[in-house]
């Protein structure tokens, strides 16, 4: 991850045009966000915890964990990697820890909750929040830790479901003036709150386009209207990789073979493409060609 790929991200979300942002979990996920053409690609902490534990998004994945996820992510793609850092996994010291090694790690952006750890997904019940000058705090500790001013910071609260919508805004706007380059007000729930945060809060917004969640799902082309600078899609790219294997291996088990199922797979060319092993094996073969000095 190069400068350059972090203020391309900047100048993406100063557009403030519903830059949309598909989810990824792997390497193999963030290649194919990158071939089908987006400009950005968001390392979910929901699908790092499904993808790399099997576990549920309760806090499990640990700051070891998402920052090897964010180092695999940004060394596969050329797009500019927003990545969940969850909580930051601490006091605002650790948040510091947090930033330095995600920005080392290669994320252009990043966002931090003012969730108690452990967090919870952000459309689950039960989250708890964080007083807001903890919360401030944690964002004075993100803006002194990064070493390029490029780095995206994205504050993320979870009040609505807590404290309520006003307390949620509130938040939103004390972190903006604490350095946050983002705002995400997670999990609105009526499309009248969807319309507020954006005329509500100084910086760009971010929303979540999460399915199943506690959000309206507008249209993207209505998102942009009411100036959100990026839509997340954190997880349908998880879901549908789960509905797919899910699919095959049920037909796997029904046949009681493979043969006959190739059509439900990518061809081995296909992925050996996305791999990008031609590029690799023709690099390996110049290298060993090459005459001596």
């Amino acid at each position: 991850m190069t400068e350059s790929s972090r203020a391309l991200l900047g100048q993406l979300i100063a557009r403030r045009a519903g830059l949309m942002v598909p989810g990824a979990y792997d390497g193999v996920s963030a290649r194919l966000v990158e071939h089908a053409g987006f400009e950005a690609v968001y390392m979910t902490g929901y699908g790092t915890s499904a993808s790399r534990l099997g576990l549920p998004d309760l806090g499990f994945a640990g700051l070891a964990e998402m920052v090897e996820n964010v180092r695999q992510i940004a060394a596969a793609v050329r797009i500019p990697l927003i990545a969940d850092a969850d909580t930051g996994y601490g006091g605002p010291l650790a948040v510091a820890r947090t930033v330095r090694a995600y920005e080392d790690a290669g994320a252009a952006a990043l966002h931090l909750e003012d969730q108690v750890w452990p967090k919870r997904c952000g459309h689950l019940a039960g989250k708890e929040v964080v007083p807001a000058e903890e919360m401030v705090a944690r964002i004075r500790a993100a803006v002194e830790a990064r070493r390029d001013p490029a780095l995206t910071l994205i504050a993320r609260t979870d009040a609505i479901a807590v404290t309520g919508f006003d307390d949620a805004l509130a938040r939103a706007e004390a972190y903006a003036k604490a350095g946050a380059d983002v705002a995400f007000v997670e999990a609105p729930t009526t499309i009248a709150q969807i319309e507020a945060i954006p005329k509500a809060v100084s910086v760009p917004c971010l929303f979540n386009y999460a399915p199943g969640g506690r959000s309206p799902l507008l249209p993207v082309a209505r998102l942009r209207d009411l100036g959100y600078a990026i839509v997340l899609l954190p997880v349908q790219s998880l879901f549908a990789a789960a509905r797919a294997v899910g699919d095959y291996l049920a037909a796997l088990r029904q046949a009681g073979e493979p043969g006959g199922l190739e059509s439900r797979l990518m061809a081995f060319g296909d992925f050996n493409s996305l791999l990008g092993i031609p590029a690799l094996l023709e690099q390996e073969q110049r290298l060993r060609s090459a005459p001596d000095a």
